[in-house]
């Protein structure tokens, strides 16, 4: 009985995300391993001059066909206050699979620069490919012969579909603040064939924080944020409050460490989720570890989810433009 119950539940949270996943992909802490561009454009050649990051994020590890994620995020600056980026994204969900990639540009505008006040605007045109694996709808009998399992699905239904974020960044020294709008384009599809999907794909995001120094001469980093989301086809919203810090040595690498708590807002003292993260960077390689324990009623069925983060950061300091370093360690 207790397994049945678990097999309902995931399929009802399966078939509940299914038909959301075109929303938005999942934002777990991949933005907290030093790459804010996953959540924004406007970050597009802040920082390094080049700065690389892979992410591998597996959900609820121990259920099988769990959410399943790998994305590759690049950024660069072209310019003294101009940067380009690409994103590349694969997501799993069960049986529906996700593909696709984001082309974001970003420009960065001095506001006051004695007060090191900016402002970075950007934009993303965003490609999804959406498509059913079938394969698993299909069952054999006793002489190994195909038979269907479902005769409603009968092809991958495969759509590709073009979309636009727009964003605007407000930084003040080491206070940051983002503000961004996901797929401003309702869905085009018929709706006479697929009418349990939402057309609203519109979605916000709001990303603030601060950046200060520990005391003088410890190489301290101290980074207090918090990320929030809402969808305008059903006014779901959730929120992440964070905190992590960073240790510099005299070489300019450093390691990191914090936790993250994620709760829908009108839930607070119910966390869907919360977790550690630690991380590194030595000369250009990066390496970031987050885990996340499931607070729901899946916490006894899985071990967490896991995200881990690889990346590359070079081509420093190429730009003399103080509204492309980042805010605080310079």
């Amino acid at each position: 009985m207790k397994k049945l119950t678990l097999t309902i539940y995931v399929l009802l949270l399966a078939l509940t995300t299914s038909f959301g996943q075109e929303l938005n992909l999942p934002v777990f802490t991949q933005y907290l391993a030093d790459n804010n561009f996953v959540v924004s454009p406007t970050y597009a050649g802040i920082g390094d001059n080049v700065k690389l990051r892979a992410n591998g994020l597996t959900q609820w590890v121990g259920i099988k066909g769990a959410p399943d994620n790998q994305s590759f995020y690049g950024d660069v600056r072209i310019a003294d206050r101009t940067g380009v980026g690409l994103s590349l994204y694969n997501d799993r969900n069960g049986n529906t699979i996700q593909t696709g990639a984001k082309f974001s540009f970003a420009h960065h505008l001095i506001l006051d620069y004695y007060a090191k006040m900016y402002l970075s605007l950007g934009i993303s045109y965003n490609l999804n490919n959406f498509r059913i694996d079938t394969s698993n709808f299909i069952s054999y009998n006793d002489q190994g012969v195909p038979i269907d399992f479902d005769a409603y699905v009968t092809d991958e239904r495969r759509t590709t579909n073009h979309n636009f974020d727009v964003g605007a960044l407000f930084r003040l020294k080491g206070y940051f603040l983002s503000f961004n709008v996901n797929n401003v384009l309702d869905k085009d599809f018929d709706q006479n064939l697929r009418k349990l999907e939402p057309s609203l794909l519109l979605n916000y995001q709001f990303y603030t924080g601060y950046t200060f120094r520990g005391p003088k001469k410890s190489g301290l980093e101290f980074e207090p944020s918090m990320f929030m989301q809402m969808f305008s086809s059903d006014k779901r919203s959730s929120t992440d409050v964070n905190f992590k810090f960073r240790k510099y040595n005299r070489y300019e690498d450093y390691y990191w460490a914090g936790i993250s708590y994620r709760f829908l807002n009108d839930q607070f003292f119910k966390p869907l989720n919360v977790g550690p993260m630690v991380g590194f960077k030595k000369s250009i390689f990066y390496f970031g570890y987050a885990y996340q324990i499931t607070t729901n009623d899946l916490s006894g069925y899985n071990s967490g989810t896991h995200v881990v983060t690889i990346g590359l950061d070079f081509l420093q300091g190429i730009s003399n433009c103080p509204c492309t370093q980042d805010p605080v360690h310079h």
